[in-house]
């Protein structure tokens, strides 16, 4: 009999519980997933021109993870290994505007098998395909031949409406919840997802400590400044989202968590496979048993999946290669990654054409480790450009200068090469903002190789469709002697 989505949960049903104390009863849930938000735009993590209040007191009194990173750089790619535990790849979400396959399932559902209410809400969530307000009629009939739509059969609770009506959704959530039950409850904000509002507020621009991988100049500092306020604005709307938890007598039973769903939309940032696309936010609090402390461990975007279903005391489902670390989060024995992976797929939903550039289609994928990281570009001959943001004062501004040859070198190599090439490696300890390619160099010859092993066990394990990183030809030996002329 074939496995199905269907019968998967089932045996979750049936499978002995994964808690790591069986006195400590499990905690509902609340995950807090802010739009393209950058490490380090909180205030707990050193960037103090803001003021992130709830969030820093909340840092204060959880783990503070400084390593986390999204499986992808994008939205909905990213959102996939959050909710599945699997690599976008892996999971069949290549295409910016799939809906989740039916059998891939996801921690609400691993969850309901062990009892849980679950939920949904905020802006659009990504994983149910195009909404149907943006959807193209072609789009649209597809989906509904093939019911591809499947999100509201894997939660009790769907609601995809504005920022502005979370408080309300998550008070009804709570309200309707069944008083002997778990639950869990995902909340999805916009901010600070570009466009950045302009009634949003804005930060001194003069007070950011721009990051080496950005030009100074004013429309940088002003796009920045936006999307600080915007920041700012998830920080009041998280803050609005706890107090709802405390009046409902929820908080002490509960495991939250705050995270970004991929990086900032800047160069360097969103669609790329650099730190400040994929290195988000995540802090993770549950008062009276996860113990304040900060940490460097590497944490992916698969993680965060397996590490929920865990705590609710379920097994994750077979095909998940995220590593809980629920472990970590109660003080117990945790074997940390050794490595994270990242992959760039395609962005939108518009089709491909002579003049599409980098920002909408690009191949990549990426490994890191505490110390390297490695890229291997698939599409170097596209143009490059920032996702969302291209026309912004900050990135016009940088093409000016790129025009007007007033650039600094590792600027004008960084965003204006082309090709670009295809191995990249960048040694973190000497250079945290990946400014120096150092893919090729005899002194990083086993490094890279160890980092292209790794890579290669992710493509071969994910059922990868990009090339081999590691050259596979196999070529016999010379049979017999060579005739002589």
């Amino acid at each position: 009999m074939p496995l199905t989505r269907r019968s998967l949960l089932k045996s979750l049903a049936a499978a002995p519980g994964m808690l790591l104390s069986q006195q400590t009863p499990p905690p509902n849930i609340l995950f807090i997933l802010s739009d393209d938000h950058s490490y380090p735009y909180v205030g707990a993590y050193g960037a103090d021109w803001m003021y992130t209040p709830n969030l820093d007191k909340f840092a204060r009194e959880g783990v503070l993870f400084e390593k986390a990173f999204t499986a992808a750089p994008q939205c909905v790619p990213s959102r996939t290994a959050l909710m599945t535990g699997r690599s976008p790849v892996a999971a069949r979400m290549g295409r910016f505007s799939s809906p989740l396959p039916k059998d891939i399932p996801t921690v609400p559902e691993v969850l309901r098998t062990k009892g849980y209410y679950t939920g949904v809400c905020g802006r659009y969530f990504h994983l149910d395909g195009s909404p149907a307000n943006n959807a193209a009629p072609t789009t649209r009939m597809v989906y509904e031949k093939y019911d591809m739509r499947t999100w509201k059969n894997r939660v009790d609770f769907l609601d995809i409406s504005n920022q502005g009506t979370t408080v309300g959704l998550f008070d009804q959530f709570l309200t309707k919840r069944p008083q002997n039950r778990p639950w869990f409850f995902w909340i999805n904000y916009n901010d600070p997802h570009h466009p950045w509002d302009a009634d949003a507020g804005k930060v001194d621009p003069a007070k950011i400590k721009l990051p080496a991988h950005l030009p100074d100049l004013p429309g940088v500092r002003d796009d920045l400044s936006r999307y600080c306020g915007e920041i700012e604005r998830a920080d009041r709307s998280f803050g609005e989202a706890m107090a709802v938890l405390r009046k409902h007598g929820q908080e002490a039973g509960t495991m939250v968590l705050f995270m970004g769903d991929n990086g900032m939309a800047f160069p360097h940032g969103k669609g790329s496979l650099y730190d400040p696309g994929l290195n988000v936010p995540l802090i993770a609090r549950w008062p009276g048993h996860i113990k304040p402390m900060v940490t460097k461990t590497l944490i992916s975007g698969e993680d965060v999946a397996a590490t929920f279903m865990t705590a609710g005391g379920a097994m994750p489902p077979t095909g998940v290669s995220g590593r809980s670390f629920y472990p970590l989060l109660m003080g117990q024995k945790y074997e940390p990654r050794e490595y994270v992976f990242g992959a760039r797929l395609h962005h939108g939903a518009a089709s491909f054409n002579e003049q599409t550039k980098a920002s909408n289609f690009d191949l990549s994928r990426c490994v890191r480790s505490s110390k390297y990281k490695f890229i291997y570009n698939l599409t170097p001959q596209m143009e490059y450009w920032p996702v969302d943001s291209g026309q912004d004062p900050g990135w016009q501004q940088i093409l000016e200068a790129h025009k007007a040859g007033k650039l600094k070198p590792e600027h004008e190599k960084m965003y204006f090469t082309r090709p670009r090439p295809v191995f990249e490696m960048y040694d973190l300890e000497k250079d945290p903002y990946e400014l120096n390619n150092v893919a090729g160099r005899p002194e990083y010859k086993d490094a890279q190789q160890t980092l292209m092993a790794a890579m290669q066990e992710k493509i071969i394990t994910d059922y990868d469709f990009v090339p081999p990183v590691l050259d596979e030809t196999v070529r016999p030996a010379q049979q017999g002697k060579t005739k002589k002329k």
